[in-house]
């Protein structure tokens, strides 16, 4: 609960602004429910186009003037990824500073094990069940509430909200925010909603990639002389067994990164088999196999040094064999998202969730982010940070869930954050005003 003196803080206009958040908090699970019912799963990523379109219908009357952006095929081109990749702004423009507030708006594909259908919202009580209800597409629905809480109550806000609804976060080539950064797309500072719902103060996280492994046989009817096919499956055993023999090596190696309080040990560098494909049936022996390696490296790490060494290693597992290797998914790492804005944030957080002051935590996280790209394209250090991720929020696995309760609070900490009214000695860009006319 919020305390009533949090609120006067920030004055009438801003209580008035929360109490509407809690008025208008069933079209935020409307809202929700419609953008679960896209399938935008990466791979493959068909499912841009259709959720633009969506995204442009809730936007239209909250008076947002919406902007497609389609990053050009041959960047992002890699196995498994197919269709348009539709990045879409949303913005209001009225000369204020700018406030860009960015989603990724794909998920990961439902893995075996969902017992509801992960593209229908279930709600169960105060729980809301659905593919990318925490991850991410509960943050874009409490962002939208808390423009309609502000649109209700004609709240003055300090800056001009910028939505940057973008594609293939979850491990693609080319993600959609780093073709805007380099495109010169972004303004203002941005506030990133791929974190936790936790009173966490961000310190940066590792970068990723992943390598399509191609391992080509000769394909023969199974009940022909053995002489007469290569069994790609079987050919590639010495390939696994030599990135399982890598994996433990490659996690003995750490980053100064602090970790999560809750963490017990340092964050790790990690190497895994993420995916294999190959055969068709028993009676064809198999012409090919295909697995997907996903390489965690920290900030400390060199991605030219960590591709290379796994590459080495296939290769020399593979002998004569007739092998691919494909570089189909890259974040760099974020390195420290520390800056002016964080302060006001932390407060409005508060505001929100409830947070005391010594509930806040500096830490960094071995899972990714493509800010890294925003960081080297743009110069922008500071990322402020917030999301619904909570230990028992399921991401990424059957039963991905969030809260409307954590809906709310993310919408009244945002809800805040953009006021005009709150915490202005903490903005530095108030302040700047003030020295200005001083």
């Amino acid at each position: 609960m919020i305390s009533q003196d949090k609120a006067d803080r920030g004055g009438a206009n801003l209580a008035h602004g929360l109490a509407a958040i809690d008025r208008l908090s069933a079209t935020a699970v409307h809202d929700l429910q419609r953008m679960v019912a896209v399938d935008t799963s990466f791979p493959p990523g068909a499912g841009y186009d259709d959720f633009a379109d969506l995204m442009h219908q809730i936007a239209a009357p909250l008076a947002l003037e919406c902007e497609r952006i389609i990053v050009p095929e041959e960047l992002w081109r890699a196995p498994g990824a197919c269709g348009r990749r539709t990045n879409l702004i949303a913005r209001r423009r009225s000369g204020r500073p700018v406030l860009g507030l960015y989603f990724h708006v794909d998920t990961v594909p439902a893995a075996p094990g969902w017992t509801t259908d992960p593209l229908q919202l279930t709600c169960e009580g105060d729980r809301l069940v659905g593919l990318g209800a925490a991850d991410m597409k509960g943050s874009i629905a409490a962002a939208l509430l808390a423009l309609r809480a502000a649109q209700q109550t004609g709240l003055s806000l300090a800056y001009d909200p910028m939505l940057l609804l973008c594609t293939d976060e979850e491990a693609g080539l080319y993600p959609g925010v780093r073709y805007l950064a380099e495109q010169g797309r972004l303004e203002g500072h941005i506030l990133n909603f791929n974190g936790s719902a936790m009173p966490r103060i961000w310190a940066g996280c590792f970068g990723l990639f992943t390598l399509t492994v191609r391992v080509h046989g000769k394909p023969a009817h199974a009940g022909e002389q053995r002489s007469a096919g290569v069994n790609a499956i079987e050919a590639a055993l010495p390939i696994l067994n030599a990135v399982a023999a890598l994996k433990p090596v490659i996690a003995q190696r750490t980053s100064a990164l602090p970790p999560a309080p809750q963490a017990s040990g340092p964050l790790a560098a990690s190497l895994d088999i993420s995916a294999i494909h190959g055969g068709q049936c028993g009676g064809q022996i198999p012409s090919l196999v295909e697995l997907l390696l996903c390489r965690r490296y920290a900030p400390e790490e060199d991605f030219i040094g960590a591709r290379s060494e796994i590459e080495t290693a296939i290769k020399q597992a593979a002998g004569s064999l007739d092998v691919e290797i494909i570089l189909s998914g890259h974040l760099a790492p974020t390195s420290d998202p520390g800056g002016p804005h964080w302060p006001r944030w932390q407060q409005a957080l508060s505001l929100g969730f409830g947070y005391a002051p010594d509930d806040f935590a500096r830490w960094g996280a071995s899972g990714c982010s493509d800010f890294g790209w925003v960081q080297q394209a743009t110069g922008l250090q500071e990322v402020l940070l917030t999301g619904l991720g909570k230990p028992d929020s399921c991401i990424h696995a059957p039963g991905e869930s969030t809260t409307l309760t954590d809906i709310v609070a993310l919408a009244k900490s945002l809800l805040a954050y953009l006021s005009a009214e709150f915490c202005p000695e903490l903005s530095p860009e108030a302040m700047t005003l003030k020295k200005d006319f001083a």
